[in-house]
């Protein structure tokens, strides 16, 4: 995807995390989407910063550097939702492109992605773009409305889907 596709996606995506996290529908609500909105973007521009050097989509496209990201919040208590930007990210170029990105760089230069894709100009990229945070904000709604009977409260915590 574009930069125009990835921030539309990563504005998308926090209003329905807003929602999903503060579902109430008033102030809170619009605090929360704007708690989130700003790392949420950062974490979805990102990675394209390897345009600027490197090899685009690979360099910043990989499972290290989202593992770097994944760890942030351990080790910082803001931004805390940079990680999903990042990680909403790979998905839209994963999903949403028909090239993919190279999970596995700098160990192999194969490029992963889903045969759902479409090409950067097509005039069903912000379809596509729409679909794939449509699914991620379902994911959301697992995570922050199911999983939390399943899984340990600290773990969540880390992650920031549970209070301190």
């Amino acid at each position: 995807m574009n930069k125009r596709g990835h921030v539309l996606n990563a504005a998308l995506l926090s209003i329905g995390l807003g929602y999903v996290l503060e579902p109430s529908g008033d102030v809170e609500t619009f605090v929360t989407i704007a708690e989130v909105s700003v790392p949420i973007v950062l974490g979805a521009l990102f990675p394209d910063v390897d345009t600027a050097f490197g090899r685009h989509r690979k360099t910043l496209h990989n499972l290290p550097v989202l593992a770097v990201f994944l760890a942030y919040p351990i080790y910082f208590s803001n931004l805390q939702w940079v990680w999903l930007g990042v990680v909403t990210h790979y998905a839209l170029d994963y999903f949403g492109s028909r090239r993919g990105i190279a999970l596995f760089y700098p160990l192999s230069d194969q490029e992963y992605g889903s045969p759902t894709g479409v090409t950067t100009s097509s005039d069903r990229a912000e379809i596509v773009t729409v679909v794939v945070t449509a699914f991620e904000v379902v994911v959301a709604i697992v995570l922050v409305h199911v999983l939390p009977q399943y899984v340990p409260t600290e773990a969540m915590q880390i992650v920031g889907l549970a209070a301190a």
